[in-house]
């Protein structure tokens, strides 16, 4: 059980999570001409009112389409987002009119980005802090990082009591993090770029923690993501970094900093079921996907629940 997770941390070991907030970046929008109504999930932010985002339906988000925004309860807005572009993923670029900065309007105008698999229709009120981890600081990711959502304040209260240092990185979640792989060969497969950063105090004391012997233990993949990116520009060690991340970690890939991952179930054929699969057995090309699979075979068997809301495993 997840309330037994103190017994496997030991004094002196480091627990990393991703501080990251989700941002309620689904919005809905009316054809300016039409009156045709889109649905709109932010991805990335370029500049000030410049984003790349997910439209629905797609097809009729041509480049020239002017598209007025709607509040939450259906009204009409003065803010616009006209499509100036799409890429070969068919994600549409917007630019934003009549307001400062929309990053600044999303709280008024914005729904959690909820995964499909949660049929609710509309926003639960709950969802707007349930769909945020206790410790969530900068604002950014459309996704959450899901691991760090079991943690209680009194979780964290009981682990530092416990003697292990608790620390942060910031990976902004993109969608495309959860995009199944198509390719046949793997190593082809292109991963979106998400913005993270990784500060001295945490920096400190992962170096201190890996030279005197003691582990490493990352809550999620973007944690890990996010420490293994660094270390490989850096010789294995950490230093302070803020930038982008397009790594693809899968078997058989290695790990100079990790030594334990805490972690969700995830999707089939994604490229977070790949590095929960290396990091089973780094260095090795089939045993950790073996060893994954029985896991998810007995989570099945169960009766586990799966993804955003549901359990974790510890892989040490």
């Amino acid at each position: 059980m997840f309330v037994d997770l103190l017994e496997f941390l030991l004094p002196g070991d480091v627990l990393v999570l991703n501080n990251s907030r989700v941002i309620p970046a689904r919005l809905h929008g009316k054809n300016q001409k039409t009156g045709g109504l889109f649905e709109i999930l932010l991805l990335e932010e370029n500049a000030v009112n410049d984003w790349w985002a997910m439209m629905r339906p797609g097809k009729r988000a041509k480049p020239g389409t002017r598209i007025q925004l709607l509040d939450k309860a259906g009204g009409t807005t003065n803010i616009f987002a006209e499509v100036t572009d799409f890429n070969a993923e068919g994600h549409r670029r917007l630019r934003l009119s009549e307001t400062k900065n929309i990053f600044d309007e999303l709280d008024a105008l914005g729904e959690m980005p909820l995964p499909p698999y949660i049929e609710r229709h509309g926003e639960n009120a709950d969802d707007k802090e349930r769909y945020q981890t206790v410790f969530s600081k900068p604002a950014g990711s459309v996704a959450a990082p899901t691991a760090g959502l079991h943690f209680t304040p009194e979780t964290l209260e009981k682990i530092r009591a416990h003697g292990v240092k608790i620390c942060f990185i910031t990976l902004h979640v993109g969608a495309g993090t959860f995009l199944p792989v198509k390719v046949e060969n793997i190593a082809e497969h292109k991963m979106h770029s998400e913005r993270f950063e990784i500060g001295q105090d945490t920096v400190s004391a992962v170096n201190a923690a890996k030279k005197s012997g003691q582990r490493v233990i990352a809550v999620g993949t973007t944690a890990t993501r996010a420490l293994e990116s660094v270390a490989r520009l850096n010789a294995g060690k950490l230093n302070v970094h803020k930038g982008k991340t397009d790594i693809f970690l899968f078997p058989p890939a290695g790990f100079s900093i990790v030594d334990a991952l805490l972690t969700n179930f995830h999707l089939p054929e994604s490229t977070l079921l790949m590095l929960v699969s290396a990091f089973a057995a780094p260095g090795e090309k089939d045993r950790g996907r073996e060893l994954i699979l029985s896991a998810y075979a007995e989570a099945v068997r169960e009766r586990y629940r799966f993804f955003s809301y549901g359990d974790a495993m510890l892989i040490l």
